[in-house]
């Protein structure tokens, strides 16, 4: 390609989008914005061409940027309001939580009486409980690791280690939830290290440490897991039978970004969560008391998913992108 020839054959054109979007919210007459989005899909057809067949670096740049501002002009962004921000806290959340509350529920149950089982069967047989770990951890573990865990660090290091780790654990099961068994997979192993660690405590004659400690915090903790394992095995779910009137692919899109909702959402719940594991577990109050706040957390999620999510639910309110809104959106005429 000669690019002398090619610049100077379109250079009127890339002026003329220059000129046209240089000026942010100027209002263009009715053939001006005809002649913008002309002029932008010329702009990126010529970037296509000059980056596949003679990529020089000028030319690139020069291309690049006229597209980028062609595209802000022909699709602008509405901005930030304070309204999204309330009505995602509002609706959004709290009705896709309220939606997938059955999976929510099964998954917890499933969590419940799994961990359930496990600690009873570590607590009845002691070897069970050398088939993880030695007996010299498991006395350390009794006597003061559980305990100090929770206090092994700055509180404010410690609460951020476990809001991240947390984070993490959310994040795995949602976004593996189309594929499934990694979800399970991390269900498993979180079951399964409650199981021996409260098998081991509750064998050794610390179940009031072990669910005085674990309970303050791992109601809020546990549930925030199973919201989003729940919700990722929707989407699984919505993968494996569409429905009727859908193909697979509308019907992960459809789950998947639910999901987004639900792992935004997360976010600051899984913070008050870490903010109670790393003050108020380890402080130095009664164990009711503890609890008592612990439950009051934990209830006041309840209360907000379920009160905001049903109202937005009889409402009619929908959480997914409308996407056809989305549309390309053109400057003010």
């Amino acid at each position: 390609m000669d690019l002398d020839a090619f610049a100077a054959e379109h250079g009127a054109e890339w002026r003329r989008l220059d000129a046209l979007t240089s000026r942010p919210g100027r209002k263009l007459s009715a053939a001006e914005v005809d002649e913008l989005v002309v002029l932008y899909r010329r702009a990126a057809t010529h970037l296509s061409m000059v980056q596949s067949r003679s990529p020089d670096p000028e030319l690139t740049a020069l291309l690049t940027r006229l597209v980028l501002r062609g595209r802000a002009a022909v699709s602008p962004s509405a901005g930030f309001r304070w309204s999204g921000l309330r009505d995602f806290f509002v609706v959004s959340f709290p009705l896709e939580v309220y939606r997938a509350g059955r999976w929510c529920a099964g998954v917890g149950a499933a969590f419940v009486a799994l961990s359930a089982v496990l600690i009873a069967v570590v607590a009845g047989d002691p070897a069970v409980a050398l088939r993880f770990m030695s007996q010299k951890q498991i006395d350390s573990l009794v006597d003061r690791d559980f305990e100090a865990y929770y206090s092994s660090g700055p509180a404010e290091n410690f609460g951020f280690a476990v809001w991240t780790n947390n984070a993490w654990v959310s994040a795995v099961c949602l976004a593996a939830g189309v594929i499934v068994l990694p979800v399970l997979y991390v269900l498993w192993q979180n079951a399964l290290n409650l199981g021996v660690v409260g098998g081991v405590m509750v064998g050794h004659g610390r179940s009031d440490t072990f669910f005085g400690l674990l309970l303050v915090h791992g109601l809020l903790e546990l549930t925030c897991v199973f919201v989003a394992a729940g919700v990722g095995l929707r989407i699984g779910w919505s993968w494996l039978a569409p429905g009727p009137l859908r193909t697979r692919g509308e019907a992960v899109a459809t789950a998947g970004r639910s999901g987004v909702a639900v792992a935004l959402g997360l976010v600051p719940v899984l913070l008050v969560s870490g903010v109670v594991e790393a003050f108020v577990t380890p402080a130095p109050l009664p164990a009711p008391v503890k609890l008592l706040l612990g439950t009051l957390v934990w209830l006041a999620f309840l209360a907000y998913v379920v009160v905001l999510g049903s109202a937005a639910a009889r409402a009619g309110r929908s959480a997914d992108v409308d996407w056809p809104d989305r549309a390309v959106q053109l400057p003010t005429v």
